[in-house]
């Protein structure tokens, strides 16, 4: 029986119970690799709107999550270099499915719904929680989630939030530093040091960190390289 998800349905479209204040420095280690992956071709397989209609399948997947808006879509799209891959909206919560694309034939590429997505009526932000938590507590071949965070901004109560619950439903995880670009370098730094220091309370390992610009191109070439060390059993998530 598939454990069911502790954290309160609904809670990831609150604010949350954190106070942001200033943390001690540390080190922030952005992950590297010397050879990358070749994305061949990358295809929609499916949507699903709960865990039950998910596919069977015994290849690994990699799922993306983030708060609605954060560059998702354009980083999917950049990763597999299919410009229409995931669209792209300027409107808020645009996903609304479980969507599974594969990859190379070899490893499935699952996009989330935004979490934080301000619906209409309390059943529709309980609708999205019971989707994104259930998928993600449930999912047997997920090797992973990387939790996509706007650089732009201090830590937000709404990512702490998520990331504690998915150190206490010990799901693998890993930052990726979204908009990069739109930052200067000092910022970045100080926004992922401020974010590391919130979460070093609850991990016993830090989580591997990325960085990502959808204008240059950059991260692109870490993220595929950890995927493939990680389905070589070489590399791992926090």
């Amino acid at each position: 029986m598939v454990a069911q998800p502790s954290l309160k349905v609904g809670s990831l479209a609150l604010l949350g119970k954190y106070s942001i204040t200033a943390v001690s420095n540390y080190a922030v280690r952005n992950y590297s690799a010397p050879e990358s992956m070749n994305v061949s071709s990358a295809k929609f397989q499916i949507s699903a709107p709960d865990l039950a209609s998910c596919p069977v399948s015994e290849l690994r997947e990699f799922a993306f999550i983030g708060r609605s808006n954060v560059g998702k879509s354009s980083l999917l799209n950049m990763l597999t270099n299919v410009k229409a891959l995931a669209k792209v909206s300027a409107t808020p919560g645009h996903t609304k499915l479980i969507n599974f694309f594969s990859v190379n034939n070899e490893w499935t590429l699952v996009d989330l719904p935004g979490y934080g997505y301000a619906e209409t009526n309390q059943q529709g932000r309980d609708r999205f929680a019971q989707m994104i938590l259930g998928y993600l507590a449930g999912r047997e071949n997920l090797a992973g989630v990387f939790v996509l965070i706007d650089s732009r901004h201090p830590p937000q109560a709404i990512d702490l939030e998520f990331v504690e619950w998915l150190v206490g439903e010990s799901v693998p995880f890993a930052l990726v530093f979204s908009k990069a670009d739109k930052v200067k370098p000092a910022l970045l730094q100080k926004h992922t040091e401020l974010f590391l220091g919130h979460i070093s309370a609850w991990c016993a390992e830090l989580p591997k960190v990325f960085s990502t610009s959808l204008e240059a191109r950059m991260g692109r070439r870490e993220i595929l390289a950890f995927i493939k060390e990680a389905l070589a059993g070489e590399g791992s998530f926090a």
